[in-house]
């Protein structure tokens, strides 16, 4: 069921252990005019659940980050086993979510950043994103692309950058971890546009679901 965040820290795990997901649904959904887009139906599921669901499946930690730990959100988290994290200065932007959100992760080898709004985005693509950072330990950032190699998301961060976070602001995400680190990044192709196909407006919501009939 989910809870809220109470603390706490486990053991350190091994490059192939425990990597927690972090999913990010903290957004205020400005663009979307009166609705959430996370709880836009997807195969008749809410989103945020479906993405919750996604996670759930690669067997990871899973942790949503929400504004408050009473959001009208959690309610489409329900019976999922997941640790609502609250990031009260979500209004701030993605960076204000991502401070506040990071801190109270439990003590891992890394983490990984996936955003809510992302539904193509599979249980599959999170474990192959996790699988090429055990292939590829020598990496601070394994970030998600398109096939045809634009960078997007999730993205795996070690826990060596960790403490960046704590000085994020902004609307700009990790990209001021990011950019400094390009030569230490693994970019890792997955399929079609799963890794940057986002949706933030009723119009882009409507043409998605012509295309793709879902």
């Amino acid at each position: 069921m989910a809870k809220g965040q109470e603390g706490g820290s486990a053991p350190l795990e091994p490059m192939t252990g425990n990597v927690p997901i972090m999913i990010l649904a903290a957004g205020q959904s400005v663009r979307m005019r009166g609705s959430d887009k996370l709880a836009e139906p997807v195969d008749g599921i809410p989103l945020l659940t479906a993405q919750v669901r996604k996670a759930i499946a690669t067997g990871q930690p899973v942790h949503v980050a929400l504004p408050s730990l009473n959001h009208p959100r959690v309610r489409l988290l329900n019976d999922l086993p997941v640790t609502i994290l609250a990031a009260p200065d979500a209004k701030e932007g993605m960076g204000g979510s991502l401070r506040n959100a990071v801190a109270q992760l439990p003590d891992c080898n890394a983490f990984m950043i996936l955003l809510a709004d992302l539904p193509e985005i599979t249980a599959s693509d999170l474990e192959t994103l996790i699988a090429s950072r055990a292939a590829n330990p020598c990496h601070l950032i394994w970030r998600g692309a398109t096939q045809t190699g634009a960078p997007g998301h999730p993205i795996i961060f070690d826990e060596s950058l960790r403490p960046a976070f704590a000085t994020l602001t902004g609307d700009h995400g990790g990209d001021s971890i990011i950019r400094p680190r390009l030569d230490q990044t693994l970019l890792v192709p997955l399929p079609a546009d799963h890794a940057r196909r986002d949706l933030d407006t009723p119009e882009e919501w409507a043409a998605w679901r012509t295309e793709t009939g879902r």
